[in-house]
């Protein structure tokens, strides 16, 4: 048939799926996983943008971007001073990309609270330019914000990092609420992609213990893959690289490595059904 021909079917152009990697708890993980599932993803040919959502900018130093280089960012797109396309800075790591935040981004939420669609703010910036991303990660701060409520209303699904300790459950029941009423009042169709375990400590009989109680009570949201505690993964931020980089054979970098199969692997599901 004709490709012109009113008959013929045009393929839908793919749009890249958004995850919010997000937790209210600080010192989870969060940043980390953000960094090394970006870069275990673009390692396998996915397109990935990150985009630093953070104040602390802590994103946007462990891919080695200087100050200098974070003069657009997240604060400009939030505030519309800036399309996407003039926010992307391009990392060491081939197909990854990232939108930095710099240190205007701390008073973001502030100057938000007058502005028309405070909420969508992040969503309408970047939702014309989903095709050219095969994954959207946002890194969002350690706290309910307005910056975490822009993230998940942008979002598609939330990825929670879950640190192998005592509060754990806790913390993760205050997360859960808290995207149940964005989706109730803000963006319906968001849901939880996975929670994944950090820190790790099979030395630990606590983090056995943690990892059973989070299963038990989430099933197979829980990934399969465990990230362990490891010094190597610890020491990359301060040389500008992803652990996958600094040290491609730790521990750390090749649990990331299968957490980026999982997401592809559920990500692949959720298309498979939606089609």
């Amino acid at each position: 048939m004709d490709a012109g021909s009113p008959q013929a079917k045009v393929a839908p152009v793919r749009q890249g799926r958004v995850l919010a990697i997000a937790n209210q708890k600080g010192g989870v993980g969060k940043t980390t996983t953000a960094i090394n599932l970006a870069t275990a993803l673009a390692a396998v040919g996915e397109r990935v943008l990150l985009i630093d959502s953070d104040p602390q900018g802590n994103a946007s130093t462990g891919l080695g971007l200087t100050h200098e280089e974070r003069d657009f960012g997240t604060y400009e797109l939030l505030m519309g001073a800036a399309e996407l396309h003039e926010t992307i800075r391009s990392t060491k790591v081939p197909n990854l990309s990232i939108v930095p935040a710099n240190v205007e981004l701390a008073g973001a939420e502030l100057e938000m609270m007058d502005l028309e669609h405070r909420t969508h703010r992040l969503k309408h910036a970047i939702e014309g330019r989903l095709a050219d991303f095969d994954h959207i990660l946002i890194d969002c701060p350690p706290s309910l914000t307005l910056l975490t409520v822009n993230a998940m209303v942008a979002s598609d699904a939330v990825l929670v990092p879950l640190q192998c300790e005592f509060f754990a459950l806790e913390g993760l029941s205050q997360l859960l609420r808290t995207v149940e009423r964005v989706r109730t009042t803000l963006n319906p169709t968001l849901d939880v992609q996975g929670v994944v375990l950090t820190m790790f400590d099979k030395r630990n009989n606590l983090s056995d213990q943690v990892a059973a109680d989070v299963r038990g009570f989430l099933g197979e949201k829980v990934y399969e893959t465990v990230i362990p505690r490891n010094v190597r993964i610890s020491e990359a931020p301060s040389h500008g690289v992803p652990a996958l980089i600094y040290d491609h054979r730790a521990p750390g970098s090749t649990a990331y490595m299968a957490l980026a199969r999982e997401v592809i692997k559920r990500e692949q599901a959720l298309r498979d059904a939606a089609e």
